[in-house]
């Protein structure tokens, strides 16, 4: 069996994120900023959207943080012209060792990755000046619910299922409940959490293969050892996705927090 890894293929990624990209910058649309704050980019990926946060502090700086080293290598690539006004750094946001460094804490598509959610977010309260805002987005809720059914199906069928033994889902989707609750705890003031539907239609099924191929399934993948399975696992994912109404359809729940750490 392969072993899956916390790496993503950081260049497709990088040119195949529209969806990540669009839910982003409504997200930056929330967080206002005078141009010269720190912010924390808690899951910088591939540079996007922190390309947009640096264009909004001419005067600022970006802490741009990861935790898989592709990502960060295409990040300061696509960073490259901002120099040292960004700071990139490799760490686990459920273990982020981080003293109020920064005015602003913004991150999308990110959260759902962490599984310690208490470690998460007292992390991120910590990281935060008194008074700095967090302003954030991941998948929550029902999140994928459909194609994820779909492939636990598949993982537990033949040819498949020999390879899936000691599978655990690498993604922990919150609901707001639990999320306000969990905030609320550990002392952020003025919290606000809802989830928001984003299904996510996409133009062809060779498009919408890339995409769960590399996005969606990437860990699932992983545990495929050779290139035809993983080729099998996909193309039955795909095929029923192309039956769907509307056709390749992704079912996108997205979760949504505000708040701020007292001043």
């Amino acid at each position: 069996m392969s072993v899956p890894t916390n790496e993503w293929d950081a260049e497709a990624y990088h040119q195949i994120s529209l969806p990540q990209q669009q839910w982003g910058l409504k997200v930056l649309e929330r967080l206002p900023l005078q141009g010269d704050e720190t912010v924390l980019d808690a899951g910088c990926g591939s540079g996007r959207l922190s390309e947009q946060v640096l264009e909004r502090l001419p005067h600022g700086r970006l802490i741009a943080v990861d935790n898989s080293a592709n990502m960060l290598r295409e990040a300061k690539a696509a960073l490259h012209r901002f120099g040292d006004r960004v700071t990139f750094l490799k760490a686990d946001l459920g273990a982020l060792e981080l003293d109020r460094v920064a005015d602003a804490v913004f991150s999308t598509a990110t959260f759902h990755w962490v599984h310690d959610h208490d470690g998460l977010f007292a992390g991120l309260l910590r990281a935060l000046k008194p008074g700095g805002r967090l302003v954030a987005q991941c998948g929550g809720g029902a999140n994928l619910h459909l194609i994820h059914e779909r492939a636990g199906e598949l993982m537990r069928a033949p040819p498949f299922a020999a390879y899936y033994g000691d599978w655990k889902d690498p993604w922990h989707f919150a609901g707001p409940e639990e999320t306000l609750a969990r905030l609320e705890r550990l002392g952020f003031e003025e919290p606000k959490v809802w989830l928001e539907d984003a299904p996510t239609s996409f133009p062809d099924a060779p498009t919408f293969r890339r995409f769960i191929q590399s996005v969606i399934l990437r860990v699932h993948l992983d545990y495929l050892p050779t290139e035809a399975l993983r080729d099998q696992f996909l193309d039955a994912l795909v095929q029923k996705a192309e039956q769907d109404r509307p056709p390749l359809t992704l079912d996108y729940v997205r979760l949504n927090t505000d708040a701020r750490r007292p001043a």
